[in-house]
């Protein structure tokens, strides 16, 4: 007699993101320079932004999700956001958390 292939709806998650990706992946070495190389842009991203209207997504993020777009040869930004959805890898990289909209 076959089990049951049920799943609850949600639930608490524990995920530790950093845990999840192996310590030896290249992305980890790419992500430090990312990092770094945004770290010295992040004034002028400051600049671009107004102090009024409704938050933007943070250019970081976008710019993170491009590169792992370029790097797996991802055909389109709709495919990018799906990938983004359900990839733990994908949301380490970009900075968003288990549970966190895309």
């Amino acid at each position: 007699m076959p089990g049951q292939d049920s799943r609850s709806g949600s639930l608490f998650s524990y995920v530790d993101l950093e845990q999840r990706v192996r310590s030896d992946h290249p992305l980890r070495t790419i992500r430090i320079l990312v990092n770094e190389a945004l770290a010295s842009l992040d004034g002028r991203f400051g600049k671009v932004y107004s102090k009024i209207g409704r938050p933007s997504i943070p250019p970081e993020q976008l710019l993170r999700a491009m590169l792992l777009q370029a790097f797996y040869s991802v055909r389109s930004e709709r495919q990018l956001m799906e990938q983004l959805d359900f990839d733990l890898l994908f949301r380490w990289f970009v900075g968003l958390g288990v549970d966190d909209p895309v």
